[in-house]
Order: structure tokens, then C-alpha cells, then sequence
């Protein structure tokens, strides 16, 4: 793909207006700030139990992993006898979850960073699930982020899960 496009004539550079060419880098403060709007929208929906919402920040078929830290592994199994470290899911049974559970949950972020180039991006953070303000679990998690015509959507998350009560 490098190699095609390293091939377009320098030609149709020109047709794009200077003032384009000009302006915010891609990757700069606007496309943070879009990236940080994500966040908040995410971390809303989670408050509001709005599985709808959540479903439209997703790029389809994208991929989900969670991995659980030895201890709580080791806990979970005295529960699962056959439970794995690593499970995929999807942000559909997400959605699904948060949409129905019964009692209020948040999930807190800490230590945010962004980096983007304008097209994929990428967010890595600390966080806290709580459900009835008690911290069930905590870790970090990352997306992989694609800059669609419809905005910033996640194209992967990836997260470990420390569990810190059982219930």
C-alpha cells in the first residue's frame, strides 16, 4: 500500500487547496480534543446505562480482549474451574450488560493518554469499574481508535482486570 501510494504523481498534491495543506497537523489539538470527547461520551453512556450509545462508538467487528492478573485468576477459578486467563468479547455483551444491570455503575479513568496521527489513534489509561460505588475491579485498558467519516469510533480495546471484590 506504501509503495501505491508512493507512486501517485505529485500532480494530484496540487489539487489540494494550500489552505488545506496549511492547516492543525494532523494528529494535533483538534483531533485530542474529538478523542477526549469519546471518552466523556463512554464514560457517560456507562452512568446512563445507555447500551445504545455505546454500541455506536464501536467500528464494527472490531475485537475485544480482557486478561485477568494471576491472583484474581487463580480466585476466579475456585468459582470457573475452567476459566482463562484470556477471553475475547464483544462490545455488543458489553453494551448488553451496561444497559441492563441493575444497580449504578462508572467506570473511572486515570492517567489518560491520547496519541493519534490524525487517522488511527490509540488511548491508554488506568481505570476503576464500580457498581453501586464500590470498586469491583481496577487495571489499565487501551483502545485502538479509527478516524471514520462519523467521527473517532474504537477498533479494539484491550484491557486486564485486577478484581477487587467478589460477588
Amino acid at each position: 500500500m506504501k509503495h501505491l501510494l508512493a507512486c501517485l504523481p505529485i500532480s494530484l498534491l496540487l489539487l489540494v487547496p494550500p489552505q488545506a495543506r496549511a492547516s492543525e497537523p494532523a494528529g494535533g489539538a483538534a483531533d485530542r480534543a474529538e478523542i477526549q470527547q469519546l471518552i466523556e461520551h463512554f464514560k457517560s453512556a456507562i452512568i446512563a446505562k445507555d447500551g445504545a450509545s455505546l454500541r455506536g462508538m464501536f467500528l464494527p467487528g472490531g475485537s475485544w480482549l480482557q486478561g485477568l492478573d494471576k491472583a484474581s485468576l487463580d480466585l476466579m477459578r475456585t468459582k470457573m474451574a475452567n476459566l482463562k486467563q484470556f477471553s475475547s468479547g464483544t462490545y455488543e455483551g458489553f453494551a448488553e450488560f451496561v444497559s441492563k444491570a441493575p444497580k449504578p455503575i462508572e467506570e473511572v479513568f486515570h492517567n489518560v493518554r491520547i496519541e493519534t496521527d490524525g487517522t488511527v489513534g490509540m488511548v491508554y489509561f488506568d481505570y476503576q469499574f464500580l457498581e453501586d460505588n464500590k470498586v469491583q475491579n481496577h487495571g489499565v485498558e487501551t483502545w485502538q481508535l479509527v478516524h471514520t467519516q462519523d467521527g473517532w469510533k474504537i477498533s479494539a480495546m484491550l484491557y486486564s482486570v485486577t478484581m477487587d471484590r467478589m460477588r
